[in-house]
């Protein structure tokens, strides 16, 4: 169910003026539940020491891991500097924390943002503008990262955002599994699968070897993983979901509809997928060897390495057309907007920032795609595998169209995440949940942004 309209800001009073404005009654609730969160440290801590980064990131699990790895880099090579880092929970809770911060005139110094919820905190005059002239004093321009990934985040051809990497969705096959089905060429590699006839094939056989299933793809309580099967497929037919800053809803029933049947054909009808299972469960039965494929983000890595299972990992198969696609989204460094013109805090930023990109082998070791060039364009970087066996996918990633309620972890993504598994279960058929995403899209789109 959506929230009804919220009225828009007159024309005496920008968007962020307005939305300051709603700050208190918001800080209030906060404290009126008793939430002990760092967003209310951030909105009252009174001082802070001047030679020290504030840093917010959403990052658990083994990206949490690696990213504390990196801060202790920070430290580590910038002595004269403190880091006072803060990890918040990830989605909404985040995205929300962070405009109040911002708004309440104590935000952090740095901030990871995804790459498709960027836009919006630029809409609502929340970031820095990384000019030319200060990224080139600390070693960085617009040609040393990954171009999909730059571009992506100009607004009005004005840079806000570092993209520090590009996580795609990818095909993860188990070695020992794919050999006994024969899907494996000379060199041990998957063969390619280019047809949709191509992908059921190697999953029927794959289910021969298993006994159980051919593949997994979760969608129990995970509204993502089916998002992004359906977008890059959908986007292999040259589909697009929404437009005009998600004000319109321009879903093709029919190509949405050939990938739904898909769908619908290797879980429904043929028992190659699980009609229903969970994010752990899928998880679960790829590491125990009863799925010879399983579809996910490359951040998984780190669980079937752990797990000494034979794997490996490629580009999700481009099954349609000749447009190369895969759903993805980028992880980037942005800089809050501060109340005071403090040159300082900038360079203190952007000092973080480099090291960040300095230290991209480490971040690369969990999946992620390098966004920055002079790593991952390196020897180092190429013998890296599985890792570097997918990194063209973030020549051709697609990122979620913009809108207020879009991006990684949004509510566009729950409503099509949901009616996309409820065909994978059986529950509905793929003209039924393409009725329920009009529907409820359509509701979205009516509905001006929040303040």
């Amino acid at each position: 169910m959506t929230s009804p309209p919220h009225p828009r800001p007159g024309p005496s009073l920008d968007r962020r003026g307005f939305l300051r404005g709603t700050l208190g009654a918001a800080v209030g609730g906060l404290a009126l539940t008793g939430c002990a969160s760092p967003v209310t440290a951030g909105l009252t801590t009174s001082r802070i020491a001047k030679q020290t980064v504030q840093y917010w990131n959403l990052f658990g699990g083994g990206d949490g891991v690696r990213m504390q790895d990196m801060e202790a880099g920070f430290r580590t090579n910038h002595p004269d500097l403190k880091l006072q880092a803060v990890t918040l929970t990830w989605g909404n809770p985040y995205y929300t924390k962070l405009a109040l911060a911002t708004l309440g005139d104590k935000p952090p110094d740095v901030a990871v943002s995804h790459l498709t919820r960027m836009k919006t905190l630029v809409s609502s005059d929340l970031l820095e503008e990384l000019k030319p002239a200060d990224m080139a004093r600390h070693g960085m321009s617009a040609g040393k990262f990954n171009q999909r990934a730059w571009n992506q985040g100009l607004v009005d051809g004005k840079a806000y955002a570092i993209p520090l990497d590009t996580h795609p969705f990818v095909l993860f096959y188990n070695t020992k599994v794919c050999k006994k089905a024969g899907l494996l060429d000379a060199d041990g590699k998957l063969k390619p699968l280019d047809s949709p006839e191509a992908l059921v094939d190697a999953m029927a056989r794959a289910k021969k070897v298993t006994g159980a299933y051919g593949g997994v793809l979760s969608t129990v309580n995970d509204y993502a993983t089916p998002w992004r099967f359906f977008q890059s497929l959908y986007s292999q037919l040259g589909g697009q979901v929404l437009a005009n800053d998600g004000t319109r809803v321009v879903l093709d029933d029919a190509k949405a509809a050939t990938v739904l049947g898909l769908l619908r054909s290797m879980s429904v009808e043929k028992g190659l997928l699980p009609g229903s299972i969970d994010y752990p469960g899928g998880v679960a039965l790829f590491a125990s060897g009863k799925s010879g494929f399983y579809m996910e983000g490359e951040w998984e890595i780190a669980t079937f390495q752990d797990a000494k299972m034979p794997f490996s990992m490629t580009s999700f198969p481009q099954l349609y057309g000749t447009q190369k696609a895969v759903q993805a989204d980028s992880h980037t460094l942005v800089i809050p907007k501060s109340p005071t013109d403090d040159p300082a805090r900038l360079d203190r930023a952007y000092t973080y920032i480099k090291s960040m990109l300095d230290q991209s082998y480490t971040w690369a070791q969990g999946g992620h795609i390098p966004a920055w060039l002079p790593f991952k364009d390196s020897t180092r970087y190429r013998n890296m595998t599985p890792q570097s066996n997918y990194a063209d996918s973030a020549d051709y990633a697609v990122y979620d169209q913009p809108a207020w309620y879009s991006g990684s972890g949004s509510n566009f993504e729950i409503v099509m995440g949901n009616a996309i598994g409820a065909v994978v279960s059986g529950q509905l058929s793929p003209q039924q949940a393409i009725h329920q995403i009009h529907a409820k899209l359509s509701r979205l789109a009516d509905t001006p942004p929040p303040a």
